[in-house]
This record gives C-alpha cells, structure tokens and sequence, in this order.
C-alpha cells in the first residue's frame, strides 16, 4: 500500500472538504480546513518525501469566477514538482495537454468520459488517443444507491448510470494506467472507511487503484490494507495533521511504507 498525498483547490485556497457538500451553485462546500499555504508548498514537501502519484483536484467548474484562480494554484503545483503529481478537475481532450506540459505525470477524468450520465466510448476512445493511456487515470468515484455503488460526476453531484464493480474495472482498465475512487459518501468526514467499496477495489487490483474516503485512524489504515489485500494504495485528507487532522503525516508515510 502507498501513500498518495492530495491536493484539493477550490475557490482558489487548498482545502479540505466534505465531498458531498460541494455545490456548483455559489460555489458552496462544507470546510474542514483552509490552509494557509498555497498548493505549491504542499507539491514541494511531497517532493521532499519522495512521494509520487498523487492527485491535484480543481473543485471549481470552469464557469466559476474563481475558476481561473484554482487553476493558477493547480499549475503552480505541478511546475513545483514536474512528473510527481497528477491533475484532475474539467480535464477534457482540448485542454489535458496544457496540465500534462506543465508537469502533471497523469490527466485524471471522469465527467468528460461519463457525459449526460452515460459512458460514452467514442468521448473516451478520443480521450485516450489525445493523452495516450499511460498519462490517464480515470477518477470513478462512487455513491452508494438502492444497495449497489455507481460511478458520480461533475464534482460529485450527477449519478451516471454506470455501476462501479468488478465488470465495469475489467472494461475500463484497458483505457487508462490507473484508477482513483472516493469513496463520496465518506470523503471527508474522517469517520471511517467505505468498507464495502474497499474490499470490491482489493477484490479486482489488476492495475493501481487509489481509495479516498474517510480514513481517520491507523486503524482504518490496518483495515484498508487488509480489506484492499495490499493492492489498494490510500489518501489521507481531513484526518492528516498537515490538514488540521490528528495523524500524523510521517507517521501515515512510516505505516504504508513498512507494512506492504
């Protein structure tokens, strides 16, 4: 299991949020921290630490006045460290190679693919044929409805009409290098770990996969280790101590690093 930092931009600030709360409209979220650091500082500890494969997340809408300003932070933090960290947010084909030049290792998508509630493969065969399959991750963040876990869009907010499980991984896999799933319904409440979703990612871990989603302890570590087989590598948001949290970030780095 590796550790894979996160740095969420909305309104222009490093934030944690409740990932449910978030609503294009006024651009409203429910915060667990603001930093007072932009994203730069935080690409540039990561790189101190030797830590590859997170993700950058623009958590504002293109047609958002603070647009322009999550972006400026987004591309900061990539230039700060260049092939360290991936980028995601209203990554289309027309814009995936300004992040992928500035020093994103990965473009991350999901509305783009998932248009309309729908996968479209005409959307996502363009897609891969732009960024090429090594330098895609597709973000199939889930939401659990009438029993059963399906793949959410535009910031969380649209359901699609794709169910996330083991068929679904099997056919999206040949698209893309990895795949990234909050866990939605969890993702920032630092209350404990999606345990179903984890154990279905453990169950398939045929290419990386990142979970993200309501870790608050080391004892939700210990769990999604066992729970993802070792296979599912983890994202620590609202619960790290660099975010506010109680745990402690080498400590967080110390546990994945010794127990795979």
């Amino acid at each position: 299991m590796e550790f894979r930092p996160c740095i969420d931009i909305h309104n222009g600030s490093v934030k944690q949020i409740v990932g449910g709360s978030l609503r294009d409209y006024g651009d409203k979220a429910q915060e667990n921290y603001v930093s007072a650091q932009d994203a730069a500082f935080y690409a540039r500890m990561y790189q101190e630490y030797g830590i590859k494969g997170g993700h950058i997340i623009l958590l504002n809408p293109a047609s958002s006045p603070y647009y322009e300003k999550t972006k400026e932070q987004a591309l900061a933090a990539l230039k700060a460290y260049p092939g360290g960290m991936q980028a995601g947010g209203g990554i289309t084909p027309e814009n995936a190679g300004e992040y992928l030049n500035a020093g994103a290792s990965h473009v991350i998508v999901t509305s783009y693919v998932f248009h309309d509630g729908r996968l479209e493969y005409e959307r996502l065969e363009n897609l891969v044929h732009e960024v090429g399959k090594k330098n895609l991750v597709l973000d199939l963040s889930a939401r659990k409805k009438d029993g059963r876990y399906f793949i959410v869009t535009d910031r969380w907010q649209k359901y699609t009409r794709t169910e996330l499980n083991k068929n679904t991984l099997d056919e999206l896999s040949s698209y893309c290098d990895e795949f990234l799933v909050h866990a939605v319904d969890v993702e920032g409440k630092a209350d404990g770990i999606e345990e179903e979703l984890a154990s279905l990612l453990g169950g398939w871990g045929k290419i990386p996969v990142t979970y993200a989603g309501g870790v608050h302890s080391f004892d939700d570590l210990r769990l999604l280790k066992k729970l993802g087989k070792d296979k599912v590598h983890v994202t620590v948001g609202s619960a790290l101590d660099l975010f506010g949290g109680s745990m402690e970030f080498e400590k967080v780095l110390y546990l994945c690093r010794a127990e795979r």
